[in-house]
């Protein structure tokens, strides 16, 4: 997640908190109050939604990646073998019967297995009759499909992620807005109460910054005495 996001999202939290323990009658402050905890709630949802699409993410990926590694490692090759045996002396048979690269992308490669596995199913007797066992097409068409699944789900997660952060920094920024006109209801409740006024300025201050919204910045170095700075 934006840490800008993160911070705005802190910093309306600990809002809540402020404005639950100083309720207040005045006209327009519950309207405010409801629509900041609304938020507060959605965006808590949609966190919980973003992790899920970071775990399914994961696991589908990681699904992708064993199947994968099985189906190089263990069908391709059998079938590539065994193809390459039969089709000896006959170049262009031959040359449907190589083994797809292990650097090619996840979309080049299930592409290449998938041509493969239709070079062999057209050669299905002949493949057989050479020593490949006649469930391997079968066997390979599931793997290519749990494959192709698996891929999907991994993009399906990732738009679901992606789809939540965009959610999140517009409720980040509603959020902010809530604040500000809080800030001025608390103003004008507490503007001469120093503690309340500090205990305030502590709830709405994003964490990070300096106290004028600007973020603070990285000190300069400094010259040693007797040193001079080298021209441009």
């Amino acid at each position: 997640m934006n840490t800008v996001v993160r911070r705005k999202l802190d910093m309306a939290a600990r809002v809540r908190e402020f404005v639950r323990a100083h309720a207040a009658t005045e006209p327009g402050y519950t309207p405010v109050v409801t629509r900041l905890d609304e938020l507060l709630t959605r965006a808590e949802a949609i966190l919980g939604r973003q992790r899920q699409g970071s775990v399914a993410a994961r696991g589908a990926s990681a699904q992708r990646g064993e199947l994968r590694r099985t189906i190089h490692a263990q069908l391709v090759h059998y079938l590539v073998a065994v193809g390459s045996l039969a089709a000896k002396g006959q170049a262009d048979l031959a040359a449907r019967f190589k083994l797809p690269s292990t650097n090619a992308p996840n979309k080049a490669y299930v592409t290449a297995v998938k041509t493969l596995l239709a070079a062999g199913e057209g050669q299905r007797d002949l493949l057989v009759k050479a020593g490949l066992a006649p469930t391997l097409f079968e066997e390979l068409a599931k793997m290519v499909a749990d494959f192709e699944a698996a891929t999907e789900a991994a993009h399906t997660a990732r738009r679901d992620h992606i789809g939540a952060r965009v959610d999140l920094e517009v409720i980040a920024n509603e959020l902010t807005e809530q604040v500000k006109l809080l800030d001025g209801i608390t103003r004008y409740r507490f503007g001469k109460d120093v503690e309340m006024m500090a205990e305030w300025k502590a709830a709405k201050q994003l964490l990070g910054q300096a106290r004028n919204g600007e973020v603070p910045s990285a000190p300069q170095p400094t010259t040693p005495a007797g040193e001079v700075k080298n021209a441009a």
